[in-house]
């Protein structure tokens, strides 16, 4: 078959993603003192994205080697399980971030480790669900009237997906909305035991709102367009489209290790360790808290 650009721009994306991400997980299995929740989760979100990332590219390399029918659906069933238990992940950090600062005194027990672990073995048990549907016979491979814009999938597997991601996302908004009540009264809490609101009030809270508008907004921002389109688009349109809107959701997992592990200080200190092999005590380091956004 001839070359489409759009596929090779696919596979580029899940390459970088697949390097980026692979990092992470090697970071975190590497540093012993990465064992905390926290870094728990993002080494669950890193694990989904590679996953994704080796998707994409194991699509790709099927789609001009080996043609068949049975290789597209285990193809599109694990593009759909990594990139499932990557938004699940995603859902399950907010969940973290806002226990760490609604439950702050009994956040480090061991309750929170074994809702922490109930929550991923959720998350990855729904998403390896999601991704055997294909396979399962939700496809479209004898029904070409029940395709959606993302064959082999049909219609109804697509709008199950999206009403799970629109689910997720609301979810993840209130979470926030939430978050950003909590922060912006703890640091009026605490400008007022100063007996003064000072400037650093209003630049700590607005930084604290800004992030997580960033977080929220890049999220909704990749994945909303294709999964809007999944479910009022038709399969007669020209795979343009699909193309169109598939391609910004994978630039979410090779955004997520930027905002989730590279911008955090313990990770930072380990890559510096892995890579030259000493730390400089010189170079300080500030530990931030699961809470830190």
């Amino acid at each position: 078959a001839a070359l489409n650009p759009w596929d090779v721009m696919l596979c580029v994306s899940g390459t970088a993603i697949a390097c980026e991400n692979a990092l992470v997980v090697a970071i975190i299995c590497y540093s012993p003192a990465l064992r905390t929740p926290m870094f728990v989760l993002v080494g669950s979100l890193a694990t989904a994205d590679l996953l994704a990332g080796l998707g994409l590219i194991l699509n790709f390399v099927f789609q001009y080697v080996i043609r068949s029918e049975t290789v597209s659906l285990l193809t599109v069933g694990f593009l759909v399980a990594s990139f499932a238990a990557s938004v699940s992940s995603l859902l399950a950090i907010t969940v973290d971030r806002y226990l760490s600062l609604y439950n702050a005194l009994t956040y480090y027990s061991e309750r929170t480790v074994l809702c922490i672990h109930t929550m991923l073995a959720g998350a990855w048990g729904v998403s390896l669900c999601l991704g055997l549907l294909p396979v399962l016979g939700w496809n479209c491979l004898h029904d070409r009237t029940s395709c959606s814009v993302v064959r082999p999938l049909t219609k109804s597997n697509v709008t199950l997906l999206s009403a799970s991601f629109f689910l997720i996302f609301l979810i993840m908004l209130h979470l926030y909305i939430e978050i950003c009540k909590i922060v912006c009264r703890h640091a009026h809490q605490i400008a007022l035991q100063q007996h003064f609101l000072t400037a650093s009030h209003y630049v700590t809270t607005k930084k604290g709102v800004s992030t997580l508008a960033i977080i929220l907004g890049t999220f909704g921002a990749s994945w909303l367009p294709f999964a809007i389109y999944s479910v009022v688009g038709d399969p007669d349109y020209p795979s343009v489209y699909t193309y169109a809107t598939l391609l910004p959701a994978t630039y979410n997992s090779m955004i997520n290790p930027i905002i989730y592990a590279y911008r955090n200080q313990e990770i930072q200190r380990s890559m510096w360790v892995l890579f030259c092999g000493c730390f400089q005590a010189k170079v300080s380091f500030r530990s931030r808290s699961p809470s830190d956004v």
